[in-house]
């Protein structure tokens, strides 16, 4: 029987975790996606089934091909600013079964410090 590889054990990890939490209207969720190359950072609303706002290092100006905490920091300070725009304060943080530590804590800490709130 062959071992699980890394990313099968995160996507378990992930879908047990979704069963959990969800975005709403008023309370919609931050979801966090780190690839080799980039970090991406959408704030959801699971009801409508839309992203209401994104952020990611494919933009001009934020360091594509490199996730590494520097640019999660980015990511996370302007998806945090996006949001306040339209008026969402509050979020649900998924971290969809990454460890919280890292990428993870830096664009979640930027994101607070901008005045999100989870």
């Amino acid at each position: 029987m062959a071992a699980p590889n890394r990313k099968e054990i995160r996507q378990r990890i992930h879908k047990r975790i979704r069963r959990k939490l969800s975005g709403t209207a008023e309370r919609p969720r931050l979801a966090v996606y780190f690839s080799n190359a980039n970090v991406y950072a959408q704030v959801i609303d699971d009801e409508a089934g839309r992203t209401i706002v994104s952020a990611s290092t494919k933009e001009k100006g934020y360091g594509a091909g490199k996730a590494n905490i520097e640019n999660a920091i980015k990511v996370g300070a302007a998806l945090a600013e996006r949001a306040l725009a339209k008026n969402i304060s509050d979020v649900v943080f998924d971290r969809a079964g990454f460890i919280y530590h890292g990428k993870v804590k830096a664009l979640a800490d930027a994101a607070r410090e901008k005045g999100l709130k989870f």
